[in-house]
This record gives structure tokens, sequence and C-alpha cells, in this order.
């Protein structure tokens, strides 16, 4: 098996995501773009520390976001997903396996892709706050961020879709994701 997602250099995990091989796949690749989503947030926030931040108030507000946004959660999404798939693909090939084993397999590849989607939702609400109080010269990176992972919320979603959520649970993450578009058309003026 390939070294975990979060162990590879950015060119070593595009070109295995290229590969025809099971992993990484699409949930890795959506884990990886909102871990640079957040990535991109948080230098904005870095970037709000100068003096007149720090009497402001707005250095705190900054500070704040950087401990929010967790990048090794979705570091640990990417191989989490690694993990799942390849469970997942061993209830199709397994005729031994137990209905229990089965379904509790079949919860955890739904669990990580929503898990997912719900963590870039956080982060871009988060971000969307912090945004009036960043440093008005890097406010575009903090943008960047909500744009990365508002993209990594819907990839997130499509994986959610092929693990067979409830009705229930797809109104619900579908909320999300449109809470999330509301704040791109914010920030992109398109309201």
């Amino acid at each position: 098996m390939s070294s975990p997602t979060s162990k590879q250099i950015l060119g070593q995990f595009i070109t295995s995501l290229s590969m025809k091989q099971p992993t990484p796949g699409g949930g890795a690749a959506a884990a990886i773009g909102g871990a640079i989503g957040g990535a991109a947030a948080q230098m904005a926030a870095a970037y709000t520390q100068r003096k007149k931040d720090k009497e402001s108030g707005a250095a705190a507000k900054a500070e704040q976001l950087i401990s929010i946004i967790d990048l090794e959660k979705y570091l640990q999404a990417a191989d989490d997903d690694a993990v799942a798939y390849t469970d997942l693909q061993r209830t199709w090939k397994d005729s031994n396996m137990s209905f229990e084993e089965k379904k509790d397999i079949e919860v955890r590849a739904l669990a990580v892709p929503t898990s997912l989607l719900e963590r870039c939702h956080e982060d871009v609400m988060s971000i969307k706050i912090f945004l009036p109080h960043c440093n008005t010269n890097i406010t575009s990176d903090a943008k960047v961020g909500i744009h990365q992972l508002a993209g990594a919320a819907r990839a997130a979603f499509q994986t959610v879709m092929v693990n067979s959520p409830s009705d229930e649970e797809k109104f619900r993450l579908k909320g999300l994701l449109k809470e999330i578009r509301e704040v791109e058309d914010e920030i992109l003026h398109l309201e």
C-alpha cells in the first residue's frame, strides 16, 4: 500500500490521485482541498497581527480563527477516506462477512465525508465572522479559503451521496451547502 495521504508531498499525492487505483480517491481530494482552503484562511489571519490589529482586537479574532481551523483533521480525513473505502471494498467481496460488520463499515464510510462536509461548513462560517476584522491587504486570501472549503464541501457531498445517506441526512447536508453558497455569493457580491 502507498504511504498515507497526509505524509505525501503534494506532487506525489496528485500523481497518485490521477492513477487507476482505488485510493486516494475523491474523498481524499476533497479533504486535501479543505486543508488548502483552511491554510489560506490561516495565512490571512497570521497577517492580521500588526500593532493596529492588536489594538483593535482584530489580532485576537485572527488568533481565534487560527485555533479553530484544524488542518491536521483535514489531512487525517484524507487517510480516513482511504481506510473507509478499502473496508467498503471488502464488503463487496467477502461473502462470509456478517451483516453487522458490513453495516458498521457502511456507517463509517458515510461518516468520513459527512464529517468533512460539516468541518468545511464550520470553518467557512468562522472565516465569515473573521473577514470584517481581517487585514484589508489580505482579505482575498481569506476569501480563497472560503472558496476552497466550499469546493471541498461540495466534493465531500458527492462522496456522501455514493454512500446512500437517508433522505433526512441529504436534506440536512444540502442545507449546510446552501449556507456555504450564501457566504460565497455574499463575498462575490452576487446577491
